[in-house]
């Protein structure tokens, strides 16, 4: 079986089931594989959940990068775009970004690799944020994007433990409350 297609196995399952889980016997009993054959990729489970994470990160920063050169959509839709993708991984029982929320608490020590490669991405997230509320000239982007981002987060979180796509939508009418009062700030209308 291919590397590939076990560790994509292994993501699913991490969002599934979380990390506390998630193990390479557990991963094997899966795949009907033996023990033996994932050791050779992973030595233990830490360098299971490294690896998903780190290509789950490359997977982030493909979209995030594909909607920021996406030239149909404006700087709005592309601050709400994430909410679209996230419902349609939900309806196919995937949750991309909770990995990062629970990784954080799963692996505490701010200095362990998978706690930085976690916090990096939700740096990234919050620079593609606030770059866009700078290009949309909103009030106060840094202080709006820390709202948008603790939105965000608040759905990866639940999410992790609920699996419940409403949750993707109230946090999506959050953002879009959040951002219309922004511009409306900018505008002078709320002064």
């Amino acid at each position: 079986m291919q590397r590939e297609h076990i560790r994509d196995r292994a993501l699913s399952l991490l969002e599934q089931c979380g990390f506390a889980r998630v193990s390479l016997p557990m991963l094997a009993d899966e795949l009907t594989l033996p023990l033996t054959e994932l050791s050779v990729y992973w030595p233990d489970r830490e360098a299971l959940h490294h690896d998903c994470l780190t290509y789950h990160a490359g997977q982030v920063d493909d979209w995030r990068s594909r909607v920021l050169q996406d030239e149909e959509m404006d700087a709005q839709q592309k601050l709400l775009a994430r909410y679209r993708i996230l419902a349609e991984q939900v309806e196919q029982q995937r949750y991309p970004g909770c990995l990062f929320i629970a990784a954080c608490s799963f692996y505490p020590e701010t200095m362990h690799p998978i706690h930085q490669l976690a916090e990096r991405q939700k740096h990234a997230s919050y620079r593609y944020t606030r770059a866009l509320l700078v290009e949309l000239e909103a009030d106060d982007p840094t202080m709006v994007a820390q709202q948008m981002e603790l939105v965000l987060e608040g759905c990866l979180s639940k999410l992790l433990v609920k699996h419940n796509a409403q949750d993707v939508a109230v946090a999506r009418r959050l953002e879009e409350d959040i951002l219309r009062l922004a511009l409306c700030r900018k505008n002078g209308t709320l002064s």
